[in-house]
């Protein structure tokens, strides 16, 4: 079966359920071995990983990104539709939101975040970034929401943190002053790997809560699951509705291999 739609589903999104067929794969890549499952939706084929394992068995500091993005590339994969929960630095955007990120800020400290290590026939690669997240998936994103009436918001800087604990309230009024509007620990390297890959990838937030300093109260992990359990079912159907309306051209630029080394 060709698959060349995928979903990585973040926390409190660990089943597609709606999807048809499932077949469980385990694929083995230079970087580990990496679980997922492939099925149809409306009869069009759909890969889905689990970012954390399907019981949540994976902090956010420990996912092995490389491996799940070659996984991706090696099945045949050409876009991705990926979901976080997200803590919110804006009072304007309360929790129940999603954000449609456009931006995103790298606040991770010790991830292996490139497939290029300059060490072979690439050499050394620096990769574009002007537009992190694929144009044509983000505008396809917002129509489907837009449809919807709910609150949202179609576009918002995502800041990366190392986790696994949450951000001090210094730490999230620094961010805010950076420009950014949603925090959460997995975005990155996931995006920039699957533009490294070549992949169309966007990513659609769920703000499950106010993050540290904003919140009226403690964070917990249990206001993230409570809030992902409420809108899980309206995430998938916007995510598959989206996957199956793509046209098959991809209209961007996320794929275009420009001559980024050097060296060679």
């Amino acid at each position: 079966m060709k698959v060349e739609l995928a979903i990585i589903g973040g926390t409190g999104f660990y089943h597609p359920e709606i999807i048809e067929n499932t077949e469980e794969l385990s694929l083995k890549t230079p970087y580990g071995d990496t679980h997922l499952l492939v099925g149809t939706y409306m009869n069009t084929p759909v890969a889905f990983l689990s970012r954390h394992g399907m019981k949540h068995g994976v902090p956010p500091h420990r996912v092995n990104y490389r491996a799940n993005i070659s996984a991706l590339k090696d099945l045949g994969v050409k876009r991705v539709l990926a979901t976080t929960a997200v803590g919110s630095l804006r009072k304007k955007l309360s929790p129940g939101t999603m954000v449609i990120t456009d931006q995103f800020i790298d606040f991770t400290k010790g991830r292996d975040g490139t497939f290029y290590e300059g060490e072979d026939s690439e050499g050394v690669v620096h990769t574009d970034f002007s537009e992190p997240y694929c144009g044509q998936l983000r505008k396809y994103l917002i129509k489907s929401i837009a449809a919807r009436g709910i609150d949202y918001a179609s576009k918002g800087t995502y800041i990366c943190t190392e986790g696994p604990r949450y951000e001090t309230p210094a730490e999230i009024k620094a961010f805010a002053l950076w420009g950014a509007d949603v925090v959460g620990m997995t975005g990155v390297p996931e995006a920039t790997l699957a533009r490294e890959a070549g992949l169309c990838y966007a990513n659609l937030s769920l703000i499950t809560n106010y993050a540290a300093g904003i919140s009226p109260h403690i964070l917990t992990h249990r206001e993230v699951v409570e809030m992902m359990e409420k809108k899980i079912n309206l995430l998938r159907e916007i995510i598959l509705e989206v996957l199956v309306a793509l046209p098959e051209a991809r209209e961007c630029n996320c794929w275009k291999k420009e001559d980024y080394s050097l060296g060679q």
